[in-house]
């Protein structure tokens, strides 16, 4: 089996796309500090073997990525600002729990760390071009069956 990175990072993006949270879905770390409203996006964090999921011929990977999401820090009204971006991330969560497999493009979403780090958000605040964001950060373990070959 092949790893489809686009396919995945694709599925995964469009969870964010059609939730109707958010006014934009980049799938890259953007370069520029995104505009008004809430922006997700989503990029390839890490990839290694999937601990104890690999069988003897072939090697299960684990592949982590990261789904950001940003509000500006000036939002009106601030007591907001948290709740707006808890809620879009609640419901990223929830559409990664539902849809565990991606449609059938990876084995499973590591929803509590069988492999490594569980699915978890982390708040913080980023500056990028002279703005301040207030973020969250998904940690979205997928694990894909047989993608190495093992030799002797």
């Amino acid at each position: 089996m092949t790893l489809d990175t686009a396919g995945i990072v694709d599925a995964v993006a469009s969870h964010a796309a059609t939730s109707g949270f958010f006014e934009r879905v980049p799938q890259h770390e953007p370069k520029s500090a995104p505009t008004n409203g809430l922006t997700a996006a989503v990029w390839v964090k890490s990839i290694g073997p999937a601990r104890g999921q690999s069988g003897l011929s072939e090697t299960s990977a684990l592949l982590t990525l990261n789904v950001r999401v940003y509000t500006s820090f000036r939002m009106q009204p601030e007591d907001l600002i948290d709740p707006n971006v808890m809620n879009a991330v609640d419901a990223l969560m929830s559409a990664y729990s539902g849809d565990f497999d991606l449609d059938g493009l990876i084995r499973n979403v590591d929803l509590l760390g069988l492999c490594g780090v569980p699915m978890n958000a982390l708040a913080g605040y980023l500056n990028q071009d002279g703005k301040i964001f207030r973020i969250m950060d998904i940690t979205l373990p997928l694990v894909i069956n047989d993608v190495w070959e093992q030799s002797e």
